[in-house]
């Protein structure tokens, strides 16, 4: 905890357990308008945007003024129970139950705006447009979606791609899992969480091919391009040359149909203070003196109109 801020664990019922969100909110001032949700990706959690200690976007934009809820989806984090052998839920309970339910959440609490930013970190940006993609009532209360490194597809070929994709996530991690019966990412020291085997594999067939729900074969694709979508910020990092690929990323703004759009690649060609990597445009500190003032301007200008 710092002066400036404060954070709260609070917990929503879901199932037979509960859905965390981390409220980081200012201190002193009275928070600016509408509230931010920010959602992690695969093999992650909420720790990607906060810390105790204060650093992290989401504790950034809190400091700035803003009202910060970061979610951890089913099963990781601090959201109980953790992901084992018997957890069955994937990627789908996240878009058609998960988000909803905490968009309502945030929005009983700021009856006043009525509207949440969303903001999302590689594999939540998929999760986050899919979501939006399949309900209108998302797309009338959702003001913005910004993301970091977040592709649908990934297209890129080279030995790495095949090496951290092809190999590890399309071969070895179902192989594992068929013994294990989930991912055990924090184990193998891969990633700040673990998957369940629904989610991985389900994230396995929407890398490689259709945009379609595995549970009742609702076609994204085909509604991205019927969506009235927020104002969107697509981010991508000139060093993250495989989870979160620029060319890639562009196929999934493409693929979207935004009509309100910014991209922008964080290099030190283009003013940045770095070549960011996938996670490194959230984690590294020199973020703060960076791109993340420019979000920052982003949100208030936003808060104008």
């Amino acid at each position: 905890m710092t002066k400036d801020i404060l954070q709260d664990s609070l917990y929503i019922p879901y199932r037979d357990g509960s859905l965390h969100l981390r409220h980081i909110r200012p201190t002193t001032l009275t928070p600016l308008g509408i509230p931010i949700l920010m959602l992690h990706g695969a093999m992650s959690n909420g720790r990607v945007f906060y810390s105790d200690t204060g650093r992290g976007l989401g504790c950034f934009l809190a400091k700035a003024g803003f009202d910060v809820y970061v979610m951890d989806t089913a099963g990781r984090g601090l959201s109980k129970p953790v992901i084992d052998r018997h957890f069955s839920l994937g990627q789908g309970e996240v878009i058609r139950e998960q988000l909803p339910l905490v968009q309502h959440f945030i929005t009983q609490r700021h009856p006043l705006v009525n509207k949440v930013h969303w903001c999302a970190h590689s594999w939540g940006g998929v999760l986050m447009a899919s979501s939006l993609a399949r309900y209108t009532h998302l797309q009338s209360s959702v003001a913005s979606l910004l993301t970091f490194g977040s592709k649908r597809t990934i297209k890129v070929k080279s030995f790495k791609k095949w090496l951290m994709v092809d190999f590890f996530w399309n071969r070895f991690a179902p192989l594992y899992i068929a013994k294990q019966g989930y991912f055990d990412a924090s184990r193998l020291r891969v990633g700040m969480d673990n998957e369940s085997r629904a989610s991985l594999l389900q994230t396995i067939d929407w890398v490689k091919g259709d945009w379609i729900d595995h549970d009742d074969h609702f076609h994204y694709a085909q509604a991205a391009t019927k969506a009235l979508w927020p104002q969107a910020w697509f981010i991508a990092g000139k060093n993250d040359h495989v989870l979160g690929n620029p060319s890639d990323v562009r196929d999934m703004i493409d693929e979207c149909g935004f009509t309100q759009i910014k991209y922008t690649l964080l290099a030190k060609e283009k003013g940045n203070l770095m070549d960011y990597n996938h996670a490194g445009m959230l984690t590294e500190r020199q973020a703060e003196q960076d791109h993340f003032v420019q979000i920052k301007q982003w949100y208030l200008g936003l808060a104008e109109h």
